[in-house]
């Protein structure tokens, strides 16, 4: 396979998502009205998975490097590396042959993933080069049952995960595709054509939807068009009205340029996201194990991944918006309301009760960690508080953050 040269297109300018007795509407101000379920505000952390034909280079941030070797500013150490180790009529498309997925078990990724007390998963189903990971009839032999592995990578996942656990299973999906015909006419029009959304993203969308039925959609790749481009409205009202998920999904705020921090079910703002205090709606963190890469990237060393103490305070401080500035023996936790019988001591130690003082009159405690000492923790990795006999704003605590670990 030397290029990416034949694309199933199918392009149906009346797939408008017409809903019947909806109850959301496609605009903004209804979508938004929606609750998240109960499901994901009680999952205070979960696993991202990016995978796919960008893992056989595994170079250059990894999922990104199509774009570092023939984007419209190409990396000159990805193209190096390309002109030393490959020959010169080798193109992307030829990666996907020699992604065999050969070791690939899902049932112990699922195992795995049960073990490490994540309560949801999401798998990259589609990233910014199209490559899909089921076989999609939007996608003809672009996908993971046509070229490479011969098989549904992504059914092979979510049966897994449902049959051995009872981890939420949900989705990546890229609205954009760097190097799509289609993609490029319509931006060459400036956007004011519609052929890609309507031909490829929308109908794909449907089609994961209906047949693997995520409960999480991790939506991507859209910030060079307007949400009215992506019919983005009209995709969400379907999914929360008619959809087989209508009761369970949660999507992000990736919905087009101007759209994320603004819309969407939980806030993601930008990658790595922390606002660093409560604000009034669910948002999620979404970081990397490897500090630079999204993915596997074969130079990678021991000293490119976060450690184990990093990655637990990564995730103590989202999920708890615990503020430990450097240089001082007192934490701060914004969230707890505190009262005159408020008492406050290290789980696991036969310490004394530690020394605490409200932040302000409206919330928060503040504790002095000074008399801490380290044999006397119960943990190597984390420090873990016992709050008693306080209260707390159930508004601003749903709001809280979730942490999602990319790996």
């Amino acid at each position: 396979m030397k290029n990416i040269g034949l694309y199933l297109i199918l392009i149906n300018l009346s797939l408008l998502f017409v809903l019947s007795g909806s109850s959301y509407l496609p605009q903004w101000s209804s979508l938004d009205t929606r609750p998240l379920p109960s499901w994901y505000d009680q999952s205070k952390v979960g696993i991202f998975i990016h995978w796919g034909v960008f893992s056989v280079p595994s170079i250059h941030s990894e999922a990104w490097m199509w774009w570092a070797w023939k984007g419209d500013n190409p990396n000159p150490d990805t193209v190096v590396f390309m002109n030393k180790n490959y020959p010169p009529d080798w193109t992307y498309a030829d990666f996907a042959s020699q992604f065999h997925a050969e070791f690939y078990d899902p049932n112990e990724w699922a195992d795995i993933f049960a073990a490490s007390g994540a309560k949801y998963v999401v798998l990259t189903s589609k990233h910014h080069e199209g490559f899909t990971m089921w076989p999609s009839k939007y996608s003809f032999n672009w996908n993971a049952m046509d070229v490479g592995p011969k098989r549904d990578l992504l059914g092979d996942l979510a049966n897994a995960i449902r049959n051995r656990t009872d981890i939420v299973f949900g989705l990546y999906h890229s609205m954009y595709e760097w190097f799509h015909p289609l993609y490029l006419e319509d931006k060459k029009n400036g956007f004011k054509t519609q052929m890609f959304p309507f031909g490829k993203t929308l109908p794909e969308l449907k089609e994961i939807v209906e047949t693997y039925k995520p409960s999480v959609i991790w939506s991507d790749g859209d910030w060079e068009a307007s949400d009215e481009y992506w019919n983005s409205t009209g995709f969400l009202a379907w999914l929360y009205n008619e959809s087989p998920v209508r009761d369970t999904v949660v999507v992000n705020d990736r919905w087009g340029s101007g759209i994320p921090c603004q819309h969407g079910g939980f806030y993601t703002c930008a990658d790595r996201y922390n606002p660093g205090h409560l604000i009034t709606h669910k948002w999620e963190d979404c970081f990397t194990i490897d500090k630079s890469s999204w993915g596997y990237v074969r130079t990678s060393s021991a000293n490119d991944y976060l450690t184990i103490e990093e990655i637990l305070y990564q995730i103590i401080t989202t999920v708890s918006l615990l503020d430990w500035q450097k240089n001082t023996s007192e934490i701060l936790l914004g969230a707890p309301v505190s009262s005159s019988s408020t008492r406050v001591t290290l789980l696991g130690s036969d310490m004394a009760p530690l020394n605490w003082h409200p932040a302000s009159a409206s919330g928060g405690i503040v504790i002095d960690v000074s008399n801490v000492k380290i044999y006397s923790l119960a943990t190597d990795w984390a420090w873990v508080f016992k709050l008693e006999n306080i209260s707390y704003d159930v508004s601003m605590y749903k709001s809280k953050m979730t942490p999602m670990i990319t790996i």
